[in-house]
Parts: C-alpha cells; sequence; structure tokens
C-alpha cells in the first residue's frame, strides 16, 4: 500500500495542509498512523477524493484551488488526450466519465506538462449557462 504524507496528500489534492489535517480530525479522510504516532494517507483515499470530480469539499469549494485564482467552477480529472497543432493544444480531461474539453496555447500546455494520465483542473468561468430540452 503506496502511503503519503500529509503535505504530500495536500499538495496531490491541490488544497492546503491544515486542511487536510482537519479533514482527517473530522473524518473526511482516512489516515493510518505510523508506529511514531505520524499520520499517513494511503493512496486510495486520495483516488476517492479525486474521483468524485474535484467536489470533495462540502464545506469550502474554494480549497481546491489556491485562493488567488477567483474561478469558482473547478472540475478536477486525469487528462485523457492532447492534441498540438501550431499554436494551440486541444486538451481532453475525464472528470468523473465527462468529458471536458479545452483549447490552449501549446507553450502553456509544455509549461504545465500536460500529459496523458496527469491530473489537472478545468476552470470554468461563463456569464451564463443556457439549457436546452432534448
Amino acid at each position: 500500500m503506496e502511503l503519503f504524507k500529509p503535505i504530500e496528500a495536500a499538495r496531490e489534492l491541490s488544497i492546503s495542509y491544515p486542511t487536510l489535517k482537519q479533514w482527517i480530525y473530522q473524518g473526511k479522510l482516512h489516515s493510518v498512523k505510523t508506529p511514531g504516532g505520524h499520520h499517513r494517507i494511503p493512496r486510495s483515499e486520495i483516488q476517492r477524493l479525486m474521483d468524485t470530480g474535484g467536489r470533495y469539499s462540502v464545506n469550502n469549494p474554494s480549497d481546491k484551488v489556491s485562493p488567488q485564482v477567483s474561478g469558482r467552477n473547478r472540475l478536477r480529472g486525469l487528462v485523457t488526450e492532447v492534441k498540438t497543432e501550431g499554436l494551440l493544444a486541444q486538451i481532453q480531461i475525464d472528470v468523473g466519465g465527462q468529458k471536458v474539453t479545452s483549447i490552449i496555447t501549446k507553450s502553456a500546455c509544455e509549461e504545465l506538462g500536460l500529459k496523458n494520465g496527469v491530473t489537472a483542473v478545468a476552470l470554468i468561468k461563463a456569464t451564463e449557462v443556457m439549457v436546452i430540452r432534448e
């Protein structure tokens, strides 16, 4: 069983270390204690939280991304496809079985290290949402 130190698990989940510790104390996150009494987080717990489609903080959804980001619609998932052509890159992220596609610059894609299997967060900023009946 692969175990993470709390600070490593917090980084993996894109949350703060204090938030992760609170989740442990509140029972939202299972940890294993070492013989020395230190918390370790199993990979299965990290994956369980990531599999919720980025909606694992019920009380504070802004825990997900650094506080400098104003967007509230964050969808965490795995990159499943990267296509580049010219100056652009098309990125597809699997968020709980749903596909989110974004077009970004090729250089941004390279700087972010986006490739298949990498965890990424799609930030969605829109002034309106349209709904149609099928």
